[in-house]
């Protein structure tokens, strides 16, 4: 699959410390990420959505979050940085600020106590939603570029099952289901995984839809096989989707 806090940070906003810039001057520099309708319309009520679509200048980390990329290259420091960029946008607006999203163990982003999250990056794009964990248990969301979902991924991607659903559609609707299922399959993981630590393969589950002609729509997910999510009463498994463009928009939540 595309796989204890830290305090808010008060600092002078016009200073350096030891050289580097100081949080409340990074804040300064003008965050390129921005709220995003368009993620919020994948979710329930309540959680916050930021996006980003455009190149993320990597000097504008904090600095225990550019310890957290190593020797990474040029493409991981763009996903990570824009997925920095959008984290703090989305908890801004939840008035947290000055927070450096690290990564645990397993590599996942180290949110505050009090906040679950997702980040998802495709080619020039990179998302987050967050929301209160009073709220919701866990939360996924996966943006995919339609286009990008080609042909020779689908048999890795869907099951038998849905590649005859597929093919009982027109070609450039093909696309885009394709495109939903992957999606849709991704921001289930991500989910399923704050709670579970299970892995699982895109042919554990079969994607179904309430409909294939609306968007904004809705999906629910048929294991294949056993789910640790199922063992703690998560029924349904369901998300909801979005189209704009050439994205496909993909979000889940597990309630509290």
């Amino acid at each position: 699959m595309k796989l204890v806090p830290a305090a808010t940070v008060a600092r002078p906003s016009d200073a350096t410390v030891s050289g580097r810039l100081t949080p409340d001057s990074l804040e300064s520099r003008g965050n390129p990420a921005s709220l995003s309708p368009l993620l919020a319309r994948a979710f329930p009520p309540g959680v916050t959505t930021a996006e980003l679509r455009q190149p993320a200048d990597p000097s504008m980390l904090f600095a225990e979050e550019a310890r957290c990329l190593g020797e990474a290259g040029p493409t991981r420091r763009q996903e990570f940085t824009g997925g920095r960029l959008c984290a703090r946008r989305a908890l801004a607006a939840r008035g947290i600020r000055h927070y450096p999203l690290e990564v645990n163990r397993d590599g996942c982003p180290r949110w505050p106590a009090n906040i679950i999250g997702s980040i998802t990056h495709s080619a020039g794009v990179c998302g987050v939603v967050v929301a209160g964990r009073h709220q919701f248990r866990a939360i996924g969301l996966d943006v995919e570029i339609v286009e990008q979902v080609t042909r020779d991924l689908w048999p890795r991607i869907c099951t038998p099952e849905e590649r005859v659903w597929l093919a009982s559609h027109r070609e450039p609707e093909q696309r885009r289901w394709a495109a939903l299922i992957f999606s849709a399959k991704e921001a289930f993981y991500k989910c399923q995984y704050g709670l579970t630590q299970q892995w699982l393969d895109f042919h554990d589950v079969i994607v179904d839809l309430e409909s294939d002609h609306l968007s904004p729509g809705c999906f629910t997910l048929r294991p294949r096989r056993g789910i640790a999510l199922l063992q703690q009463g998560s029924i349904p498994l369901t998300g909801c989707f979005e189209f704009q463009d050439n994205l496909i928009a993909a979000g889940m939540v597990v309630g509290s």
